[in-house]
């Protein structure tokens, strides 16, 4: 759900600034996390898309997590 359709990613993002940002900073010492949270009605609403997208793209086990829920 979240690396699909809700918005946050578990990927991080570079783009370049490993040429300009310093190694060691206080974001170093601090865990970053992202909490979804969707009603029952929302996640019945926006389950067909996001099967259909998950099984776009080969995963079935994420398609049937949907189900599940």
């Amino acid at each position: 759900l979240g690396d699909y359709f809700a918005g946050p990613n578990h990927v991080l993002p570079t783009g370049g600034t490993a040429r300009y940002y310093s190694v060691l900073n206080v974001e170093t010492f601090l865990k970053r996390t992202s909490v979804i949270s969707y009603t029952e009605k929302a996640l019945k609403e926006a389950s067909e898309d996001i099967i259909r997208l998950a099984k776009s793209e080969g995963l079935d086990a994420h398609a049937n997590a949907i189900k599940l829920r």
